[in-house]
């Protein structure tokens, strides 16, 4: 049984929490207000659920998804998701994110000031669920081999810096 951990308990996260217990993993929620807030959460997961700090949730999981408004990447922690791989369902909300000063100048393209891995450098991202409504994960959800099942794009990022350091040494 695989645990998975979460970066973020929102509408997004808890959503793919409650489809990971549903398929009998273990999930290990955070979010940026602590533990004690994601009890009732927990409680409607049952007891393949449990609350931790984002350094936690972040240190004790191969698999970690991480699900934040783009303007928490800096609070996200980076140490502890070197070498794991990170699920990156986040996606700019200028609503939700606020104004970002970098959008405005010409040194980073949107991709590149709005990619998570800038923050987790030595993370295996994986970009995913940023392209579907969090309603959707749940009321689309079908089991393997569902003849109505819905797909969802998964892209892998790779890292062009890591790799040219690797070249380098």
């Amino acid at each position: 049984m695989t645990t998975v951990g979460f970066i973020g308990s929102g509408s997004i996260g808890s959503a793919i929490a409650r489809l990971a217990v549903a398929a009998g993993h273990q999930v290990m929620l955070s979010n940026s207000r602590g533990p004690e807030t994601l009890a009732d959460t927990v409680a409607e997961l049952g007891p393949r659920a449990s609350a931790a700090t984002r350094e936690e949730a972040a240190a004790a999981r191969e698999i970690v998804v991480v699900t934040v408004p783009v303007t928490a990447f800096p609070d996200v922690p980076a140490g502890p998701l070197a070498g794991k791989t990170v699920i990156d369902t986040c996606t700019y909300g200028p609503d939700r994110d606020r104004h970002i000063p970098e959008r405005d100048g010409t040194s980073l393209t949107s991709s590149e000031l709005l990619l998570l891995l800038r923050y987790v450098p030595d993370a295996m991202l994986v970009k995913a669920f940023n392209t579907i409504f969090f309603k959707h994960l749940l009321s689309l959800a079908r089991p393997a081999g569902a003849a109505d099942r819905s797909y969802l794009l998964v892209l892998r990022v790779i890292c062009l810096r890591a790799q040219a350091r690797e070249v380098e040494e």
